[in-house]
């Protein structure tokens, strides 16, 4: 076993990684001026830098978290690494062969796991790459020429071909000297009853980058339509890939996004490499799953903040009904609308790629200058699923884009968007839509006379008030779905107290669950739902599990196990944050002094909830 490596090499890695550069490829860096640069903090989450980088020291600081070190620290932290493995890391950036007091050099036994996983997925890719140029290929080359992609294009993006056998890469790998078990650990292989097979058999191959430019995984294309598999497969979760974190053609992208203060977010790893073809080299994709908080925190640090230092993110979907929903579901979580998100759809429902094959690449230029505000579309989306003909309808239209409106948080913007609405649905009394619009706003009910009464959303199981389109009521009843259908992957379900869900109706069915001993009880899947209808205490109760049995599962990509664990937690994560929120508030009307006990109490309680909040969102993002 190789020993520490040689203080001498620490010092010449630290000297020739300059922590600019090295940091710089995380996140966009601004002149502060005094010899130090600032962006925001990859560390928690902020909207205003206050991570702070001095070259001439070679060091970092945030004051918001008060994170801070030398570069191996950073890339230590950032990269969850031991010091040892983010010396080597900077090592082989740098081209430094280390040394051990030992003696020997970088190739060691005990070489780090991260860095060993690296080196069989950039073994993996250029296998791949190989492959695509045999014989047996021919499928999906003609797939990428039917698309417009040529052979230049193709190994821009690294595109690769996984050949049909059982074995092909794994034993490629085994020749290159990585075990069974480290070909299985980075998702490249499968364990069978007689050993390891390839994760991707006869599929077309995207690599899939960090943004450093490290393969970390793949996505794959099926290419046989009678394959039963599914049409997109991508790497499962691993030690080095987090797909809630990576996102498609970052590392390709991040440089123009910084530059041009733009992101555009589009659904494929085809359409990103027709957007890049066509000009527009800010455009990334997520990896089978969907667009998230975290994603959008890395493109925050791209961008450097969008409220103080500008910047855009634009969306495109296609233009049928579910595009519209994925592009009205992309910002509906915590965090709202912002100023700066757009929307951009073609009308005759093409994607990027199609759009390039068809209309050229001018055209996929023009759909993204084309763009229009996400309120703007989901004001004018809301306002046409009702019959603006009648008095009545334009009355319904109004009520329903009205808590859009209302959710906007600049006051400004809220009420420019509050005289829109009135012209849009064409009631003319602009006084009258910008008061209902404050009255949402500030949580007030209708004014009861002078107008007319607001359509109230449709009655749920038990007669009560349920908005479909509350963002809350959506999150729990997504989950309540992934119970319902998919038993087997609803673990963290049973975890949920009854405190979890804020909506009467699904405290119902979570308690109906539990009473059947939860999921975990769910023996027969295919039966399930039928036996939480059977034990439903009322045809009100029966008619809602049916809802959630039959009701499509939002979701991008593959269901598995690590998404449903991620909808589950956030609403854990939630009722959390309410109980945080109300110590808050009690630990606030306390005085430390006179109430010192009272207060102790309450602060201890809530130090333990915080850490029980930290404890879940390790455990549902595996540790990430």
């Amino acid at each position: 076993m190789a020993g520490r490596i040689r203080d001498e090499d620490v010092a010449l890695v630290r000297e020739r990684s300059p922590i600019a550069d090295v940091v710089g490829e995380y996140l966009q860096l601004r002149n502060a001026g005094g010899g130090s640069l600032k962006g925001l903090c990859p560390f928690h989450d902020e909207k205003s830098p206050s991570f702070n980088v001095t070259p001439s020291r070679g060091l970092f600081y945030c004051f918001g978290c008060a994170e801070g070190g030398d570069v191996i620290a950073f890339v230590q932290k950032i990269e969850h690494l031991s010091f040892v493995e983010a010396v080597e890391s900077l090592a082989q950036r740098a081209g430094i062969r280390l040394q051990y007091e030992q003696g020997g050099y970088t190739q060691r036994a005990d070489q780090g796991q991260r860095q060993r996983l690296l080196d069989a997925h950039k073994a993996a890719a250029e296998f791949y790459v190989e492959q695509l140029l045999t014989p047996r290929a021919q499928e999906g080359r003609r797939f990428l020429s039917d698309r417009g992609f040529t052979r230049a294009d193709a190994e821009r993006f690294g595109v690769g071909f996984a050949p049909p056998g059982w074995e092909a890469l794994t034993t490629h790998l085994r020749k290159k000297g990585f075990s069974d078990k480290e070909i299985i650990l980075a998702g490249l292989a499968s364990q069978g009853r007689r050993g390891p097979y390839d994760k991707f058999r006869n599929r077309l191959v995207w690599p899939v980058r960090e943004v450093t430019g490290e393969v970390v995984g793949f996505g794959a294309r099926k290419l046989d339509p009678e394959d039963d598999g599914p049409k997109y497969l991508n790497t499962q979760e691993t030690p080095i890939f987090k797909k809630s974190h990576l996102l498609y053609g970052l590392d390709l992208a991040k440089r123009d996004i910084s530059r041009e203060r733009q992101a555009v977010v589009v659904e494929g790893y085809t359409d990103v490499m027709a957007c890049h073809l066509s000009g527009v080299t800010t455009a990334v994709a997520t990896c089978g799953t969907s667009f998230g908080e975290e994603h959008l925190k890395i493109l925050r640090r791209m961008l450097l903040g969008r409220s103080e230092f500008g910047g855009e993110v634009v969306f495109t979907f296609d233009g049928d009904a579910a595009g519209q929903k994925a592009a009205l579901r992309a910002f509906a979580e915590e965090h709202g609308f912002v100023t700066e998100t757009f929307v951009a759809v073609q009308p005759d429902g093409l994607d990027p790629c199609d759009l390039r094959l068809k209309h050229g690449e001018a055209a996929v230029r023009d759909l993204v200058a084309t763009k229009r505000p996400l309120y703007e579309f989901a004001i004018r989306s809301e306002i046409a699923n009702h019959n603006l003909d009648t008095y009545e309808g334009r009355i319904a239209a109004f009520e329903a884009a009205a808590p859009i409106v209302a959710g906007i948080r600049n006051e400004g913007i809220r009420k420019f968007y509050g005289v829109s609405l009135d012209k849009w649905v064409g009631l003319m009394d602009e006084s009258y839509v910008l008061r209902r619009v404050d009255e949402l706003a500030r949580g007030g009910r209708s004014a009861r006379r002078g107008r007319p009464q607001p359509v109230r959303p449709a009655p749920g199981p038990d007669g009560a008030g349920y908005d479909r389109r509350d963002p809350l009521v959506q999150r729990e009843r997504q989950a309540l779905k992934i119970a319902v259908q998919h038993p087997a992957l609803a673990a963290e379900f049973d975890r949920l107290d009854a405190d979890a869900f804020t909506v009467p109706q699904h405290r119902a069915v979570h308690e109906l669950i539990r009473a059947q001993g939860g999921t975990a009880a769910a023996d027969d899947p295919a039966r399930w739902a039928a036996r939480l209808r059977d034990a439903a205490p009322n045809d009100a109760q029966r008619g809602f599990v049916t809802e959630l049995a039959v009701e499509p599962i939002e979701v991008y990509g593959e269901l598995d196990e690590h998404f449903a664990t991620e909808i589950l937690g956030a609403i854990t994560i939630h009722s959390i944050d309410r109980q945080i929120a109300n110590l808050k508030s009690r630990l606030g009307r306390l005085d430390a002094v006179a109430d010192a006990e009272e207060y102790q109490r309450v602060f201890g309680e809530l130090m333990a909830v915080g850490q029980r909040k930290r404890l879940v969102r390790e455990r549902v993002t595996g540790g990430a």
